[in-house]
């Protein structure tokens, strides 16, 4: 089995362009991704095929011979599953949403041109709604260091993929701490850089005027190359912003150690290089003592003490900040009317489709329909009033630095209250976003039960190179302790069910396997041996997927997981003429599935031309 040691972006750049093999170390991805798949497999919505992966090797190194300059030669990565990659289905964790595009994202696009090979894309919480990892139909991944422990969100599956060493750097997308959280809980540097500054061309909005591409990487250097491929104006982005050329505020006329705000650097290190001697102090905010609130976390507290101690010793002084302002305008983003940007992503599935969006998800996005014109505009006085309020800020101090979440939890805790707890992980995140501020999570220590903790450094828009400046002093320092070993624990197998008809997502009969805890494997198809009919006198409407041989076609199905209790169950409730029988895909495995005995076909409609169910439905409609 893969030792499942960290990747580092700049080691895999360099050698590869220094004569490394690029097929080499996909194939060492591959394999550590297939070593992991015995634990948590649903870190991953979809994998390219081993030979499309070793292709973009071989093509990058056919590249480098040809004399090309690829600043991410041969280095490994993931997208989260609401960034678009050409010719693969874009689900956003949500099945009956998936839709394949023409074109990657302009993101995709920059990274495979500097030389990245993509290894497939990750797991979220649906339509990137939450903190927690858990809101989606392909299961929850889970904290490396602690199974027990959710992984963060809503860019979980992203951050695994990371922090198991599957893949050097991964992006996520950032709305209220998606890109942060889950850096936290596993050890990760998160990078939201500012509004804009990465183009959001080909991602599913959650927040259109405030989402941010992401990323996860294990050191700062690697985050800093990344930033560096990514960071430029896309004319096909109406969100894409030009970094502005004068200063910002007090950290940009007189930065920490001469970095400049708004300054691009060389990607062997953040701050452009050089020691700590000779560096100026600088003034960190924090907030006031009845301010820092742990849920009664007191290792979350103890750490958040240490980080500010570490701080002050790299030559910051601590100012305390009031950041009731900050806190204020976060309520914004789900108790005002930003639920409603939300709503407008989806509102077409919501309103055709609504048992197809995850239960608590559905709960939040159905909240904006009921926002009006008058409280969308005081929504936005509102928040003028609270970026007024925060001005202030950078006059006092050059960065803002604030625990990344205040706690964390089970996944059986979050599953039993979803709502409220997801909320307290996002205390100090979900203002960024609203207010235009910059962010980077880094790592602060680890709790007794091995989850993470973090801080994030916080500043104006367009801060992110003072930023990883500020990080990487600060690391240089006081380096962090090694990480504890990976909690590796094989998960339980279970049984593999297809489904064809009323318990696909968002049909009737869904429910039949959400309250199972079914975890959706794949959208697939069966073999090209099947006919479909739709059968007479039933309710609610069910089909019969029928066995034929040769002249069959290939059927779409959706491939659940459950364990053997839990589908002993459901087999029990399956009506005649309906049976649970053996179902051939289209890849040649076989998992358990729908069969029908031959008196299902008794004024059966064959349906089979439409490939499949849901067609049928929206064919009656």
């Amino acid at each position: 089995m893969s030792d499942f040691q960290r990747l580092s972006v700049v080691a895999i750049a360099d050698a590869v362009k220094a004569g490394a093999s690029a097929i080499a170390i996909a194939q060492a991805a591959l394999d550590s991704v297939a070593a992991y798949d015995l634990i948590q497999p649903q870190v991953w919505i979809l994998r390219l095929p081993t030979e499309t992966v070793l292709a973009q090797a071989r093509a990058v190194e056919a590249r480098i011979a040809a004399g090309e300059s690829l600043p991410l030669a041969g280095v490994p990565f993931a997208v989260k599953d609401n960034i678009d990659v050409g010719g693969l289905p874009t689900s956003a964790a949500c099945p009956a949403f998936a839709y394949a595009p023409d074109r990657s994202a302009t993101v995709v696009e920059r990274l495979v041109a500097a030389g990245a090979v993509l290894i497939g894309k990750t797991n979220l919480d649906q339509f990137a709604t939450g903190l927690v990892g858990a809101r989606s139909p392909y299961g929850a991944p889970l904290c490396v260091f602690n199974q027990d422990y959710v992984s963060g969100g809503s860019s979980s599956g992203s951050a695994v993929a990371v922090a198991a060493g599957l893949v050097a750097f991964s992006l996520g997308t950032d709305t209220a701490g998606s890109g942060r959280v889950p850096a936290a809980f596993n050890h990760l540097i998160g990078l939201k850089p500012s509004k804009g500054r990465w183009s959001t061309r080909g991602v599913v909005p959650a927040c259109r005027s405030l989402d941010c591409v992401s990323v996860f990487t294990a050191d700062l250097a690697g985050a800093a190359l990344v930033d560096e491929v990514l960071t430029a104006f896309d004319v096909g982005d109406d969100y894409s912003r030009r970094a502005p050329e004068g200063p910002l505020g007090r950290s940009a006329t007189a930065p920490p150690g001469g970095e400049h705000l708004a300054g691009a650097q060389p990607r062997s290190s953040p701050s452009g290089g050089g020691g700590p001697e000779g560096r100026r102090g600088f003034a960190f905010g924090v907030p006031k003592q009845d301010q820092r609130l742990f849920m009664g976390d007191e290792q979350s507290a103890a750490h958040y003490a240490a980080a500010i101690a570490r701080f002050t010793a790299a030559g910051g002084a601590p100012i305390e900040i009031d950041i009731a302002p900050l806190l204020d305008c976060a309520k914004l983003l789900y108790s005002g009317p930003w639920v409603a940007e939300r709503t407008a992503a989806v509102g077409g599935l919501l309103r055709d489709k609504p048992g197809a969006i995850h239960p608590t998800v559905r709960t939040i996005v159905q909240g904006g329909l009921s926002v009006s014109g008058v409280e969308t505009f005081n929504g936005l006085y509102a928040l003028e009033a609270y970026r007024r309020a925060a001005e202030p800020i950078w006059d006092a101090v050059e960065v803002l630095l604030l625990p990344t979440a205040p706690t964390v939890y089970r996944l059986k805790e979050v599953l039993a209250e979803p709502i409220a707890l997801n909320a307290n992980l996002g205390l100090y995140t979900n203002f960024v976003n609203l207010l235009d501020m910059s962010a980077l999570a880094v790592p602060a220590g680890f709790r007794e039960n091995g989850t993470g903790f973090g801080v994030t450094l916080i500043g104006p828009a367009f801060a992110d190179r003072a930023l990883l400046a500020l990080a990487e002093r600060y690391l240089e320092t006081f380096p962090m302790a090694d990480t504890p070993p990976l909690d590796l624990t094989l998960r339980k197998p279970g049984v593999k069910l297809a489904v064809v008809g009323a318990h696909l997502a968002g049909m009737p009969l869904h429910w039949q396997l959400t309250s199972r805890e079914a975890r959706l494997v794949s959208a697939t198809r069966t073999a090209q041996a099947y006919r479909l009919y739709a059968m007479a006198e039933t309710t609610p409407p069910k089909p019969a997927l029928i066995h034929v041989g040769d002249g069959g076609s290939s059927i779409l199905v959706e491939v659940y997981e459950l364990d053997f209790e839990a589908f002993g169950s459901f087999v029990a409730e399956v009506p005649a003429p309906l049976a649970i029988g053996t179902v051939t895909l289209e890849d040649g495995t076989s998992v358990k599935g729908f069969v029908a005995e031959p008196r299902a076909l008794n004024g059966a409609t064959d349906i089979t031309e439409l490939g499949g169910w849901r067609a049928y439905i929206a064919s009656l409609a």
